[in-house]
């Protein structure tokens, strides 16, 4: 049966969020098909239905179950009408292992009551038509199912120990998600907590994976000491037999013969281009020498791209991949704290402009994401410290608890403890990745994850690229942000010089760079969050959870005017 794990059931039932867990706890791929139905139409469902039909949706409905149904061990949660299709009846009993997950119609109500995006329950009276659809797919459900889950207890962790039970797995131990805000519908799941300062060295640190949901784009992270050397992890992952490797004057010596050495051990043919290092090099010269590279090699595209490096490196070998030949696989071998918990996950890719940062590139998803936790070893306290700024951002916008964690553990982070530095690469991809499932090309929550860039991309063109490092910006653009949200009473004081303790005991600067209100505005209206000329911020309202909106020029002046005199 391929491994595969099969969810049906009414709408609302919790086929997504028990699949998804799910899936974590059997390190399996989940897919969500109507997300797959959205992914490659462009269109949402309740669109869909309203322009084509249902009939129309059901066909489109069918041939995603065909597809996904041929797949290797996925957990695929399915569309609540997705049994009426014969075909796709017999395919998901044939294919995986089918778990209908069973709900009252009160439940249902209960769960789906304000949500808009259920066109079949769109009308005057929904009890009765979820009533009717109940009566009509009950005996389908049961049909094909092999196991039946009741749903009544509307507990996460219960109901995917009972599906564990019921598959002979012994159940893995759940932590409950966090409740994070009420203004942004993010749900997030917990990370397991790790010990405290004190019995980190004697954790040993092993190769972890997560899984990043795109449907047909989605793709693994695997994070670990000694990933450039995995021959096997490498051939996975590159398919065809020629390979680009980009990285810079400073990475190249430290680890491209290393990975070289590995690539051709798995029987590939490599190509090298070694980029300048800085933020000021993310230039459109610097683009093209890398497709100089790719054409006086004559790669074609076949030939998988490996960005090897930083953040700079990762943007620029990306926006590569995205547009040589119109599209080249592309895996990112992050070696700096920031490119691993944050710029190699999610697909942006691009170039800066005089003007304004990232303004110039494409969201492309890379094949997976290897983070060789070893390499930070080489890595300069400054540029360690850069990258904290990112991990501090996920715990502030997110989850509470981690932000807690990253206080308390400072001090082992700041002396490259493995364990802890494993701990904090993974939970940021774990919120990343959930962000991007959700978000994938910035058209709404993603753009919380942009906390204290308005303001750091100003410092960064201000002062003039590479001056400041991008995590150095984004430490003070977070005290910036949240002296911000104190003065528009989101939150307290204590609250707002709590996170400017944080990001200076990472050893990030607080004071803020003395540009003049006009070239701050200036810069911040280059920002791609604006719209009409008006300035976005993210703001905390409270810690761990996040807001988007424009704020009054007389606060933001009074902000500008207070963190260029003294931390904020």
């Amino acid at each position: 049966m391929n491994g595969n794990i099969f969810l049906i059931g009414l709408m609302g039932s919790g086929k997504t969020t028990v699949g998804r867990a799910l899936a974590r706890k059997l390190n399996k791929r989940f897919i969500d098909s109507d997300h797959e139905i959205e992914a490659r139409t462009g269109a949402s469902i309740p669109v869909i239905f309203e322009v084509e039909g249902e009939a129309s949706f059901r066909q489109r409905e069918a041939e995603v179950i065909k597809d996904l149904t041929a797949l290797d061990d996925i957990v695929l949660a399915t569309g609540g009408g997705a049994i009426l299709n014969p075909a796709s009846r017999a395919l998901l009993a044939e294919r995986g292992t089918v778990i209908y997950l069973r709900a009252s119609v009160s439940s249902i109500l209960h769960r789906t009551g304000h949500d808009k995006n259920r066109p079949l329950l769109q009308g005057p009276d929904p009890r009765r038509r979820l009533e009717d659809l109940s009566r009509q797919r009950e005996p389908m459900y049961a049909e094909i199912a092999d196991i039946v889950i009741d749903t009544g207890r509307p507990n996460v962790q219960f109901l995917v120990n009972n599906i564990l039970m019921h598959l002979g797995l012994a159940p893995a131990r759940c932590i409950e998600p966090p409740m994070n805000s009420q203004v942004m519908p993010i749900v997030i799941p917990a990370a397991p907590p790790i010990p405290v300062t004190r019995e980190l060295a004697a954790a040993r640190p092993v190769p972890v994976r997560l899984q990043v949901d795109l449907g047909t784009r989605s793709y693994p992270i695997t994070i670990g000491p000694g990933l450039l050397d995995d021959v096997e992890l490498l051939r996975q992952h590159v398919h065809g037999e020629r390979v680009a490797v980009v990285t810079n004057t400073v990475v190249a010596p430290l680890y491209l013969e290393r990975l070289t050495h590995s690539l051709v051990a798995a029987g590939k043919q490599v190509t090298t281009v070694v980029l300048p290092d800085g933020e000021e090099e993310k230039t459109w010269p610097n683009l093209m020498k890398i497709f100089d590279g790719l054409l006086a090699d004559k790669c074609d595209r076949k030939t998988t791209l490996i960005a090897l490096g930083g953040g700079v490196v990762g943007d620029m070998t990306g926006f590569a991949a995205a547009s040589y030949m119109r599209g080249v696989p592309l895996i990112q071998i992050p070696t700096t704290l920031l490119s691993q918990v944050d710029s190699s996950v999610g697909g942006k890719t691009g170039i800066n402009h005089p003007l304004g940062k990232n303004m110039i590139g494409a969201f492309y998803q890379p094949q997976t994401v290897i983070a060789d936790t070893a390499t930070l070893d080489s890595l300069p306290a400054r540029e360690l410290s850069a990258g904290l700024a990112e991990v501090i951002k996920h715990g502030a916008i997110i989850d509470p608890v981690f932000l807690d964690w990253i206080e308390a553990n400072m001090g082992a982070l700041l002396a490259k403890d493995a364990a802890a530095l494993t701990h904090v690469i993974r939970r940021s991809c774990e919120i990343k990745a959930d962000i991007v499932r959700q978000d994938e090309r910035e058209s709404g929550i993603r753009a919380i994850l942009n906390f204290g860039h308005t303001f750091a991309h100003a410092i960064e063109a201000g002062l003039g690229y590479g001056t400041w490092l991008h995590g150095e910006a984004v430490g003070c653009g977070m005290v910036m942000a949240a002296d911000l949200s104190c003065r528009l009473g989101l939150i307290d004081t204590a609250a707002r010089d709590r996170l400017a303790r944080i990001v200076s005991a990472a050893g990030l600067p607080v004071i803020a760079p003395d540009l003049g209100l006009a070239t701050w505005l200036e810069l911040m209206q280059v920002d791609k969050k604006n719209e009409g000329g008006a300035i976005k911020f993210i703001l905390l309202q409270p810690t761990g959870s996040a807001i988007i909106r424009t704020v009054p020029d007389t606060v933001l002046a009074h902000t500008l005017h207070a963190c260029v005199q003294r931390a904020c």
